[in-house]
Parts: structure tokens; C-alpha cells; sequence
């Protein structure tokens, strides 16, 4: 089984997903951290294709940056400054060739993440 990287986003303060938030992958290699790829996601809240395909994936640590903060305006959430959520980074690591499945539940005042499938 080849490993891969997906998520989905959810807006829970409206109860739907969170389209158009821009997410980015970076690889995490001691004190390095290096960007993979941006990603926005769709109407359902998942970006088109896994963040980290099969050809690509690696073992090792990982960060997503979810921009929840710019996707609150655009939304037009009530604007705060500084807005309470803004880059939400999420660390985590894959360990196996497996299918890593990182979802993300979003409100203005809160997130909370786990190990999907």
C-alpha cells in the first residue's frame, strides 16, 4: 500500500464545509521546514487531489498551515484585530505507508483536528 495526505475542512459555526480556504504542506526536516505545496479547498471543504500524493509521499514530520484567518474575512465573519484564529499550524507524522487523513473543525473561537480515514 503506497501512503498519501488528504484532509477536509468543516465550518462548524455554520454546519457546512469550508470552501475556498487556503492550506499549505510543508515538510519538517529538524530545524527545516520546507514548503510542499498550496492548496485551496473546494466546495465540499477537500482540496481536488491528495495535498501529498501517493508518488511523493514520504515518511517523516510534517506541518499543515491552515489560513483560517483570511478565509474568516472572506466569509465575512465579524472581523477582530487581531482575529483571535489566524494561520492554524497542525504538526504530525507519518510514520507508515498509509493513507493519513488530517480534517480540520473550524469556528471563529475554535479548531480541533485528529487522525481521519
Amino acid at each position: 500500500m503506497a501512503g498519501y495526505l488528504t484532509t477536509h475542512v468543516l465550518d462548524t459555526a455554520r454546519g457546512r464545509p469550508a470552501a475556498g480556504l487556503e492550506i499549505e504542506l510543508f515538510r519538517l526536516e529538524g530545524e527545516t521546514r520546507r514548503s510542499l505545496r498550496r492548496m485551496t479547498t473546494n466546495a465540499d471543504g477537500r482540496t481536488d487531489g491528495p495535498i501529498l500524493p501517493e508518488a511523493e509521499f514520504e515518511t517523516g514530520a510534517y506541518e499543515l498551515v491552515f489560513r483560517a484567518g483570511a478565509w474568516l474575512d472572506a466569509e465575512g465573519f465579524a472581523p477582530e484585530s487581531p482575529r483571535f484564529l489566524d494561520e492554524i499550524p497542525i504538526r504530525f507524522g507519518m510514520s507508515e505507508p498509509a493513507h493519513y487523513h488530517v480534517p480540520l473543525l473550524l469556528s471563529p473561537f475554535g479548531y480541533s483536528t485528529y487522525r481521519g480515514s
